[in-house]
């Protein structure tokens, strides 16, 4: 009888362990084909308000999916774009200050290195989940920079579901 016992419950927990696996979250990832597409997408928006930015695309591991620098961009701003997409991605919000400075006030300097407390970087979400971020860098403010960022992520909404 210890021996069904034995089985029974063996059976049991296999079961269970079989249920539990088969209910892990599906994870989104952030393909070059989306990420060019933001890349290409926030670049039309800078240039159409007379921009030379560089845009740099990352996935969830802060690793590089797309990278544009217009012409006339500066090389600073290839790395300045990366700065930002670091601290979005290690903060899980926007680059640049957490709180809304009063006018006229600086930002004060980043506290990790590596990263940089300017706007231009925002997270590129999945419902709750952060598949990567985009960073614009080289318009005329950090603001502007954002604003091409969102806009791009606007267009592609539909792909990220």
């Amino acid at each position: 009888m210890n021996f069904t016992k034995w089985v029974v419950f063996t059976s049991a927990m296999a079961a269970v362990s079989g249920s539990a696996l088969a209910q892990l979250p599906a994870s989104k990832v952030l393909t070059v084909d989306v990420a060019q597409t933001i890349a290409q997408e926030a670049m039309a928006k800078c240039r159409a308000d007379g921009y030379k930015v560089t845009v740099l695309v990352v996935d969830g591991l802060n690793a590089p999916k797309a990278l544009l620098r217009d012409d006339g961009a500066s090389a600073a701003t290839t790395e300045v774009a990366k700065m930002k997409a670091t601290a979005t991605m290690l903060y899980n919000r926007p680059s640049g200050p957490a709180q809304p400075l009063p006018p006229g006030t600086a930002a004060p300097p980043a506290t990790i290195p590596g990263t940089i407390n300017a706007q231009g970087g925002v997270p590129i979400k999945v419902g709750d989940a952060t598949i990567g971020a985009i960073a614009v860098s080289g318009a005329p403010g950090g603001d502007k920079d954002a604003s091409c960022a969102n806009a791009a992520l606007a267009k592609v909404s539909d792909r990220l579901k």
